[in-house]
């Protein structure tokens, strides 16, 4: 279950994100480019610590482009790399925003739901204290590989090539991300896909493979 807390965020995710993108090598666009939300989906954390959202997103006439982020309450040590930036929020106060493929707490999550599929997180918005189901902006379906369930138990990142795709090798797994949505994408293993309002077709959005 993912709470989302009726709150501002300052500043807000498309502001970071607007500053962060054109620091990426497979970003398209004109820094300072407004960056418009598309749609995004959540993870669970099991821990309850960590929000895990990966958002989609495009800068003007741009492409789509897929950014996983995650949450956290305090710094990751020695993972200023992957830091998007920080952001006050009006209800749990300030933030630490990474982007998601640094994250061990990310590759584990996407690893369960490629080799189980455990699916999206289930959305409900915390309004004066009552939970209400928030419809989600995305469906993600996973093209299961059973004889690769036991790869899902990530617990380390040994490198990440944050190229587009990006790889994150982990102790189990290779995931691969691409960063730019394309239908025509593809590569071995266990794949998610997503559908969204503007695209009624399923993409690619990760694969896993293990090692």
């Amino acid at each position: 279950m993912a709470l989302i807390h009726k709150a501002t965020l300052s500043p807000t995710k498309v502001e970071l994100l607007t500053a962060w993108l054109p620091s990426r090598s497979w970003y398209q666009g004109a820094a300072g480019t407004v960056v418009e939300r598309v749609a995004s989906y959540r993870f669970d954390d099991p821990e309850g610590e960590v929000g895990i959202e990966t958002v989609l997103v495009k800068a003007g006439d741009g492409p789509t482009y897929q950014v996983p982020l995650t949450y956290r309450a305090a710094a990751i040590e020695g993972a200023d790399e992957w830091l998007v930036g920080t952001t006050e929020h009006s209800v749990l106060g300030r933030r630490w925003v990474y982007d998601g493929t640094g994250d061990v707490v990310y590759a584990e999550a996407l690893a369960q739901a490629l080799l189980t599929g455990s699916g999206q997180a289930q959305e409900f918005m915390d309004v004066d204290g009552h939970l209400e189901p928030r419809q989600p902006s995305m469906t993600i379906t996973t093209s299961l590989i059973t004889e690769f369930a036991e790869a899902r138990a990530v617990t380390t990142i040994t490198h990440v090539d944050p190229g587009n795709p990006t790889v994150i090798e982990t102790d189990k797994l290779t995931l691969t991300i691409p960063r730019i949505l394309d239908r025509a994408v593809s590569h071995p293993g266990a794949v998610l896909f997503g559908t969204w309002q503007a695209e009624p077709a399923s993409v690619p959005l990760a694969f896993a493979l293990p090692r």
